[in-house]
């Protein structure tokens, strides 16, 4: 019989694990790791079409970019946000493909553990295994995998495709003109907070299957509330 199990600390456990999973997963998706150097006119890239502009920051992703386009039409300027890698291959460092390779899987695994969390409140344990332990030994692997994607990141800032957004003084772990932007930072936090849930899983762990909740058990009752 399925008995659900609904504590404070498995609570709080499985909505970390879902936040934590989004913010990885939005931060590996923005275009704003770095923000580029003011660009005007007399500096516009190869692929924008001139006209008169305001300075303005361009931003770069791992894997896509966002910059300032002119319409010929009416002359006015808009954003343009979009990979400029078509494949794989295209990335613009190999710093940066082992960067998203590894943050891939990071993510991956937070996902996975995300969705398994949500049934963690009816089921708590499978083959005599603690799923609250082993989905904890899975988010601290996933964070190996973070930590090793944001230290190789920065090494690719002086690749060619970086050098046009951040000047020509970028070099690896250094940015240059450029600024980091929020993504790299949120993709930080989300990492410091993997290892979190990780440690904090025990908590859920011994919060399911704490004497009260025998004793609600044992009692019959199959919809288990505990602070």
């Amino acid at each position: 019989m399925c008995h659900v199990i609904v504590t404070c600390r498995s609570m709080l456990w499985t909505l970390l694990s879902i936040v934590v999973a989004f913010a990885e997963l939005i931060a590996f998706m923005s275009e704003v790791w770095l923000i580029g150097k003011p660009k005007t006119r007399g500096s516009a890239q190869p692929d924008e079409l001139s006209g008169p502009s305001e300075p303005y920051h361009p931003t770069l992703g791992i894997y896509n970019r966002c910059i300032r386009k002119s319409r010929v039409q009416n002359a006015t300027q808009v954003t343009v946000c979009g990979p400029y890698a078509e494949n794989f291959g295209e990335i613009a460092s190999g710093f940066w493909q082992a960067t998203a390779i590894f943050l891939a899987f990071g993510i991956f695994i937070l996902c996975t553990v995300a969705l398994v969390s949500v049934f963690t409140m009816c089921v708590q344990s499978i083959m005599k295994k603690s799923i609250f332990n082993v989905c904890g030994l899975l988010q601290g692997i996933a964070g190996l995998f973070l930590i090793l994607g944001l230290i190789l990141y920065p090494a690719g800032w002086g690749c060619p495709k970086a050098v046009v957004y951040c000047g020509h003084y970028a070099s690896a772990y250094k940015p240059g003109d450029c600024s980091l932007g929020w993504a790299f930072y949120t993709a930080i936090g989300g990492t410091v907070l993997t290892f979190i849930c990780a440690i904090f899983s025990a908590q859920a762990e011994i919060a399911t299957s704490s004497d009260k909740v025998q004793e609600e058990i044992e009692e019959g009752k199959n919809l288990i509330c505990l602070l």
